[in-house]
């Protein structure tokens, strides 16, 4: 590892936080600076402290055991459920009638559940679990569309401590299969289709190829998302969720679990190809959740809110199903993508529910940038009062093209910096409290001791770039890759010891704000100089005829690496050499002649993860021009790749 990445790149907007704001958040700045001395001079006292706003059976014996780094036990001795946290406890509250849910599918079907409902359903299909043999510690894959049930099959595995893993809905049978077999899973639930552009997706038909190959299985739970009724159901193994339901009771009180009960594996793609199965605990995981979304979004009771993820992500865990129930917020939840049937559908939506706070990805905001203003436009957007930004390190002009269409000027962007392994938001402006600065998450939140070092672990001076690394432990830290405690090992804790290594490249400014660079791997090395791929791209999408740009290296015999950026335009713009050289010069004026791209191809799509997240692995393979054995069962469209392999030859 190398730190020394060249940083040139400055922000000098700076958005002190709004009046709006100042003195009516959860969190203003003395609260704070308070929190953070407090969680430096008594770590453990300021994590009990913060536990408290959690149910528990019973209470911790001890707050953290560290004896056996790097595995942390949070709240040892504790018994607490997840579900019970994000429903019994506010049926004894007004929130008890109050929306829990509101989910709009693709094809514009709709349903609402209150937390009362929504305790009874999952009460039922926790007791229809059992009656199918579940029980605690076994593992139960969830393969779903993005509908209320696939939350409601999440909180009734939690209710009984059977352990959820929840695979996104656009993976491939052999994708499912691999993590079946992984889990030594027993039961899946999944449904006859999904909808995604309009396009079916084939949910059950891939479960039956991936049950071809998963031995572990025994049962299969399918919901009826279109009242198909050519679905095969294979006897005495298959059954329909509607029969389940019918015919079991909805008391069902939540178990007393260890605060460290596994709660969920989530696999995450590895360097090596094969997934990782993040293991995530009870107790720990859900005050990380529950304090952030508290804390970030400055929750308010009567906010709706919208994180825009699926499930399937860990964003869709901490953020649309966890962290929310827990602070009896009310969530919206859509199924499908946000340009269907046309490029305004996110923004009908948030008018129609009059949503106030909207969570989303840089790589939506870019395509919104690319598809015009003039869909945003047409929609009231008065209602939003905070936007958040999740996903990647977003780039400024993305940062201020947000602010100022889709926030008014007047909303403060919350620039989450997390990761699945963390389990919770680590590095995020407190909206009431932190100046923002577009393209940085600002700073640690309180209790979190996060720093940039060089390859030896000593902290490297303002505007160097380093590494980033977690110095103490917290509670929604994962707990080990299941089934692979080495490699949890390996990957984590080994480059600097008892610290935690996020594999982020990073700068901290004179401000002590944080920038972080993407992935050290997303790295370039020019002529012995190391660039962030980021800040190039960022340069990029400061052009004006520019949308979207991903930058990767590929292998060059005179400079090591040359840089190679793939550009997709904003519509009414088209490609041209002339355009080619005006966006090299632009790259070398705006960071300088040592970043001047040696190669520049335009594309109008960019291969994607079904999260958004553009996969700069694949790119370097067509870059360097050869056949990539990487894994791709993550990627949306694969006529991407096609048409950009095309397009090289």
């Amino acid at each position: 590892m190398s730190a020394n990445i060249t940083s040139v790149l400055k922000e000098s907007r700076v958005f002190p936080p709004s009046n709006e704001f100042v003195g009516h958040t959860l969190v203003n700045e003395a609260e704070r600076h308070r929190l953070c001395e407090w969680a430096a001079s008594d770590f453990e006292g300021f994590w009990a402290a913060q536990a408290e706003s959690l149910h528990w059976f019973y209470k911790w014996d001890k707050v953290l055991d560290w004896s056996n780094a790097p595995h942390a036990k949070w709240f040892t001795g504790g018994l607490i459920n997840a579900s019970y946290n994000c429903l019994d406890r506010h049926l004894t509250t007004a929130r008890k009638n109050k929306a829990a849910i509101i989910w709009e599918g693709e094809p514009g079907d709709t349903k609402t559940l209150t937390y009362q409902q929504l305790h009874h359903q999952v009460c039922k299909f926790a007791n229809g679990l059992k009656q199918l043999g579940i029980q605690k510690g076994d593992r139960v894959t969830i393969y779903m569309p993005m509908t209320p049930e696939a939350a409601i099959a999440m909180l009734a595995c939690a209710r009984i401590g059977a352990v959820h893993s929840v695979i996104f809905g656009g993976f491939s049978a052999e994708a499912v299969a691999d993590r079946n077999n992984d889990a030594k899973a027993k039961l899946v639930i999944t449904a006859d289709i999904g909808w995604r552009r309009g396009n079916v997706i084939p949910l059950k038909q891939n479960v039956d190829a991936a049950l071809e190959k998963s031995p572990t299985v025994e049962k299969v739970i399918v919901f009826n998302r279109a009242r198909n009724t050519g679905v095969h159901m294979k006897p005495g193994r298959d059954i329909w969720w509607h029969d389940l339901m019918s015919d079991v009771s909805a008391n069902c009180p939540a178990e007393h679990l260890d605060s460290e009960h596994p709660l969920f594996i989530l696999y995450t793609s590895g360097s090596t190809g094969k997934p990782k199965g993040v293991l995530h605990t009870t107790g720990g995981y859900m005050l990380g959740a529950s304090l952030t979304h508290k804390w970030v979004f400055d929750i308010k009771d009567d906010d709706v809110y919208w994180c825009t993820a699926d499930v399937g992500w860990v964003t869709g865990h901490s953020y649309i199903v966890y962290g929310p129930l827990a602070n009896g917020s009310t969530v919206v939840m859509y199924e499908g993508a946000p340009n269907h049937p046309k490029e305004d559908r996110f923004w009908d939506i948030v008018e129609k529910y009059r949503v106030t706070v909207l969570y989303t990805a840089p790589t939506a905001i870019r395509a919104f940038i690319k598809w015009g203003d003039e869909h945003p436009k047409k929609h009231d957007l008065s209602s939003l009062r905070l936007l958040g930004s999740v996903g990647e390190p977003i780039n400024p002009e993305a940062w201020m093209w947000y602010h100022e269409v889709i926030g008014g000027g007047r909303c403060p962007i919350v620039d989450t910096w997390w990761q699945t392994e963390t389990g919770a938001i680590m590095i995020a402006p407190l909206p009431g409290a932190v100046p923002t600065k577009p393209g940085s998450a600002t700073k640690p939140l309180p209790g979190i001791f996060a720093e940039v070092v060089d390859k030896e672990g000593k902290v490297v001076p303002a505007n160097s770039g380093g590494f980033l690394v977690v110095k103490k432990p917290w509670p929604s830290m994962m707990r080990t890759i299941y089934g692979d405690d080495q490699r949890f090992k390996d990957t984590y804790w080994s480059n600097y010891p008892g610290i935690y290594f996020t594999a982020d490249g990073a700068r901290q400014d004179e401000d002590g704000y944080i920038w972080v660079m993407g992935r050290v791997d997303d790295v370039l090395n020019v002529s012995g100089h190391r660039l962030s791929t980021m800040e190039v791209e960022s340069a990029l999408v400061n052009h004006p005829k520019v949308a979207e740009a991903a930058v990767v290296g590929r292998p060059d015999d005179l400079k090591g690496e040359a840089i190679c950026c793939f550009v997709t335009l904003k519509q009414g713009n088209a490609p041209s050499d002339s355009l080619k050289a005006d966006l090299k010069a632009h790259v070398a004026k705006e960071i300088g002649a040592l970043a001047r791209p040696d190669e520049i191809k335009f594309t109008d799509t960019l291969p994607k993860t079904r999260s958004g997240k553009i996969m700069r692995r694949l790119l370097r393979d067509i870059a360097a021009n050869r056949e990539g054995a990487q894994d791709t069962t993550t990627l949306e469209d694969y006529g991407v790749l096609a048409k950009l392999r095309a397009d090289e030859e």
